[in-house]
């Protein structure tokens, strides 16, 4: 259904361009009116709120410049069609709108070279290079309205074209024809002076400059991301970790994007997105190289061979994910505890287990093992929902779409109160639309209660969702007494604090079934669709006479390792192991 709504968002824009054609051709003013309307804030509300019906159109050769091309032309021939015109007013007509085409055409061309001749080949953080030389650039601002996108200087020849018809007098075009080459010959003449102003100089030399620094710093430990920034979250969860570490380390990532959205860290950072830049990069002094996520640009880092790749994943769970057979490129697989290392053999997917390492969760260091409820703030339920997953077919994967609502209504609606944070996945609604319409329906419920919906800190008595970087998962749970999730990693993590913690059953499996195929699950309480149990696994969990506390303690061994051994105490171990 989604599909068919980004194809007909694309439709009915390119059918406004049509008829903007055929009522210019046909001199009839209300009908092109309404459709050039249409057009322009179809325009808007596309780039705005649907770019895959703009991408969809462009894959099918209707890209922008294109509908801006016929909404030009359209405008002409209504013109043509409805005013009496001279041979010279013609000749205007035609050349204004031309000289905004050809003005944005040269400064895209010059701003691409501009472009490559000082390419953004690295970005760095916490690491001083020193003054470099670079070649001059132009404004962002005409940058970004350089080429096709200043060809939106006539889209105002429409209503000046309307006004002409009606009033049979060409002058309105033509004066905003005027108004519209001169500003963007205004653009075009600050992209030419910088492209003159840069002319000489070479590609730009960070990359030589910060070879030189990594050949200083002999980096020994890399955290590598290539992931896009909406993932993000994967590799911040290991840059504390990194941080601790006795050995020199350093985070490599390949995404602009996500280099900007990358957590605060005192760690040397750096970005090069070309992969032929980055396999250029010496990186002899390497020893161990750690990866979060599973995704092509890897091979840029894989094909290095004097380190020892570790995948150390964004998470332990039950997840088909945490089992992914491209793991098997890795030297070494890092898990949490027995339950990753029996997860693999289960699945058959070529990872040998010797190669399989476990070494706890480091990142639980600073998450609180409670013994009795903190008196000092009500009785806290975080419900972490994950996201729908790669399959958005699966109707279980999360418990959002069929559960959601009715897990915050049953809680807000519980007495005495108890204080709720909402955190879900930071990817709830990417790929389902049902997903994030119950995701915004649970955020009014939650506004509707008097709750902070941007929360950016704990603070307080109140309700709170968290949909920001901060604050962090294992900072929820530090304010945590009753977890409700799914089949995630959050699970896994939150037995760590030995707090009670409730799964989700979206799908209606026997409860032995689900607790043998999702081991997490073993010391949980289950809640199935219709949440029927809320109200009894609250009245027990809050009185503190919980019968699963012993199968939490067991859990906990099972999933992250013994309780008495320090998880970054194990993580150095292991990578001291590597790097010597």
């Amino acid at each position: 259904m989604e599909r068919i709504g980004v194809a007909a968002r694309g439709a009915l824009l390119v059918l406004s361009y049509l008829v903007m054609l055929v009522a210019g051709t046909l001199g009839w003013v209300p009908v092109f009116a309404v459709a050039g309307l249409a057009a322009v804030v179809g325009e808007f509300a596309l780039s705005r709120w649907s770019p895959p019906s703009d991408l969809l159109l462009e894959k099918v050769g209707l890209n922008r410049g294109y509908r801006q091309l016929s909404r030009d032309l359209a405008t002409v021939l209504l013109v043509a069609a409805t005013v009496r015109l001279t041979a010279i007013e013609v000749t205007w007509l035609l050349i204004l709108p031309a000289v905004v085409w050809v003005i944005a055409v040269f400064s895209g061309a010059l701003n691409t070279m501009i472009d490559r001749r000082n390419p953004i080949s690295a970005l760095v953080r916490n690491i001083e290079l020193g003054p470099i030389r670079s070649a001059p650039r132009p404004p962002q601002w005409a940058s970004d309205l350089a080429g096709v996108p200043l060809a939106v200087a006539n889209v105002l020849l429409i209503p000046a074209a309307v006004v002409a018809a009606v009033q049979d007098d060409v002058a309105p075009v033509l004066v905003v024809g005027a108004v519209a080459a001169v500003a963007a010959a205004a653009v075009g003449a600050i992209i030419a002076l910088t492209w003159l102003r840069g002319r000489g100089t070479g590609k730009s030399p960070v990359l030589p400059v910060l070879q030189r620094w990594l050949d200083s710093y002999r980096p020994e430990v890399a955290l590598y991301f290539a992931g896009p920034a909406k993932d993000v979250y994967q590799a911040n969860m290991w840059l504390a970790p990194t941080e601790a570490l006795n050995q020199r380390g350093i985070v490599l990532m390949r995404s602009r994007e996500a280099f900007l959205e990358l957590a605060d860290t005192r760690l040397p950072v750096v970005c090069v997105p070309a992969g032929v830049d980055f396999m250029n990069l010496e990186l002899g002094t390497v020893r161990a190289a750690l990866y979060a996520a599973n995704v092509g640009a890897n091979i840029h880092m894989l094909r290095e061979p004097g380190m020892k790749h570790v995948f150390v994943g964004h998470g332990d769970s039950d997840k088909q994910a945490s089992v992914n057979p491209y793991s098997k490129v890795y030297d070494e697989v890092w898990v949490a505890g027995l339950a990753g290392r029996e997860r693999y053999a289960r699945a058959g997917v070529g990872v040998r287990d010797e190669d399989i390492v476990e070494i706890g969760r480091p990142q639980l260091a600073g998450v609180h093992t409670f013994g009795a409820r903190a008196e000092d703030r009500p009785f806290t339920v975080l419900y972490a929902p994950t996201w729908e997953g790669w399959l958005d077919d699966d109707p279980y994967h999360t418990s959002v779409v069929l559960m959601g609502e009715r897990i915050v209504k049953g809680l807000l609606a519980t007495s005495p109160t108890v204080r709720l944070i909402y955190k879900p996945h930071p990817l709830t609604g990417s790929r389902s639309k049902e997903a994030k319409a119950a995701h915004e329906r649970i955020v009014s419920l939650v506004r509707a209660a008097g709750g902070d919906v941007d929360a950016t800190s704990l603070d307080g008595p109140g309700h709170r969702v968290v949909t920001g970087r901060v604050p962090a998962l294992f900072d929820c749970f530090n304010q945590t007494d009753l977890l409700i999730s799914d089949v995630s990693s959050v699970v896994s993590d939150f037995v760590q604090s030995q707090r009670p913690y409730v799964v989700a059953n979206p799908s209606g499996l026997p409860e032995d079934e689900f607790r043998r195929e999702f081991p997490t699950s073993r010391a949980a309480y289950l809640l199935s669709v219709d949440c029927g149990e809320l109200e009894k696994i609250l009245a027990l969990t809050r009185t503190g006479d919980d019968p699963m506390t012993e199968a939490r303690r067991e859990l906990k061994t099972y999933l992250l390792g013994p309780a008495e051994a320090n998880p970054m105490d194990r993580f150095q171990e292991e990578i001291g192991r590597l790097c010597r």
